[in-house]
């Protein structure tokens, strides 16, 4: 399902139109650091094109989130996290916690993390 990237905070950050501490950019996706951390790292990582969440995505759609996750391993080396752990989330839909419908994926590390999460 295709969404309307009007709607959400993450079409202006693509858009340039709002602030964001962007620290990887390329033709398939952005990364910035979150606005409100809950961990030394935690960035942000956004596909440029519209999928609502992980739910809604296409087949067609594999290799764009195949990439999501290859932008993730490479923040995570540069941010200097690989070695130690990091933890990968994606929140699919209100009850995951989803509170932005536009996919994204948390990368986030430099602390332990307890399972299961919340």
């Amino acid at each position: 399902m295709e969404i309307d990237l009007a709607d959400t905070i993450f079409t202006k950050i693509l858009n340039k139109e709002i602030p964001a501490d962007i620290v990887h950019e390329d033709e398939h996706c952005i990364a910035f650091r979150d606005i409100n951390p809950q961990a030394p790292v935690h960035l942000l990582i956004i596909p440029r094109r519209a999928i609502a969440s992980i739910g809604s995505m296409q087949d067609a759609d594999v290799s764009l989130v195949g990439h999501l996750f290859r932008v993730a391993r490479d923040l995570a080396r540069s941010n200097g996290i690989a070695e130690g752990g990091y933890r990968l989330i994606i929140n699919n839909g209100e009850n995951a916690g989803q509170t932005v419908a536009h996919l994204h994926v948390h990368l986030m590390g430099g602390r332990s993390f307890n399972w299961p999460p919340g």
